[in-house]
């Protein structure tokens, strides 16, 4: 069973730094993304999201970070990733090429450090909130009304590819 993700949020200037502990995996990507992007205001010109501390990511958590950016490109707002070579996600990264999309760096830029949890998130160790929402038919798919396309399959098979060259 995987670990709900911890989100812990800074904001200098028109900073926001989101920094994102545990696992993204489908049980929690959506929510978690469409959370940020509710709690990033509109002031803010500059999203940091920091997942220094994330050791899984799936495909599910690799589109809904496509998504983000969008949502905040939309907002006139720019989006930069932080994940250092060393971490498990890597070269999950690397190999779906999100930083050809949304800007990686190694390191987060140096801001305070009084981090506000963001009060939709449930803390470390809660038990897992059951989903809202309800299961699909078989053979459907959540998003988008089309059919599963080519690109998403082969996100997919990227995301395998690199949890199995760890």
């Amino acid at each position: 069973m995987s670990d709900l993700a911890r989100v812990d949020t800074t904001r200098s200037g028109a900073t926001q730094l989101v920094r994102i502990t545990g696992e993204l995996d489908l049980s929690n990507a959506r929510s978690l993304t469409d959370a940020l992007a509710h709690a990033v205001p509109d002031d803010v010109t500059l999203v940091v999201v920091d997942l220094t501390g994330t050791t899984y990511v799936d495909s599910a958590a690799i589109a809904s970070l496509f998504r983000l950016s969008q949502r905040l490109r939309d907002r006139r707002q720019d989006l930069r990733l932080v994940v250092p070579p060393v971490t498990p996600i890597r070269a999950v990264v690397e190999l779906t090429r999100l930083g050809q999309v949304i800007p990686v760096d190694e390191s987060a830029p140096d801001l305070p450090v009084d981090p506000m949890a963001y009060a939709a998130l449930p803390p470390p160790g809660a038990p897992a909130a059951p989903s809202p929402v309800a299961p699909l038919p078989a053979g459907t798919t959540s998003g988008s009304t089309t059919d599963s396309t080519d690109a998403e399959s082969d996100l997919d098979t990227a995301v395998d590819e690199a949890h199995r060259s760890r």
